[in-house]
């Protein structure tokens, strides 16, 4: 049924020469996939390492941004405490203003002025 062939090979230069090239293609090629391989796998490396780098960019600058908003909110209210305390002090350089706040807080009367202290509470019957 099957029959066994047996061709023998023939030492010849060309068969050598024909060996020599096809052993020579199959290294060339077997070094083209080792370097697309290792090209791909530094490929890919530099573009996790981008991507992480990018990642932790906009995790500050995320940050950055919350503070900065913050930040912006506290020196809204200084600046509406400045003009507070200078409106303030505006007011304390006018006699009639300090007399104002002695004769409430400081119970300061004028010369033959009597002072009664009412509650604020109205009573309870």
């Amino acid at each position: 049924m099957s029959e066994k062939k047996s061709v023998t090979r023939l030492d010849s230069t060309y068969m050598d020469q024909y060996e020599a090239h096809v052993e020579r293609q199959r290294r060339k090629k077997k070094r083209l996939f080792r370097r697309l391989a290792l090209f791909g796998l530094l490929m890919l490396i530099i573009t996790s390492s981008l991507a992480v780098y990018h990642v932790q960019q906009r995790m500050v600058y995320a940050e950055k941004e919350a503070e900065y908003e913050q930040l912006q909110e506290e020196m809204a209210s200084l600046e509406d405490k400045e003009s507070d305390l200078k409106e303030e002090k505006e007011l304390l350089q006018q006699e009639e203003y300090v007399l104002e706040i002695a004769r409430s807080n400081y119970f300061f009367s004028k010369e033959g002025e009597i002072i009664f202290k009412i509650p604020n509470e109205e009573p309870s019957y």
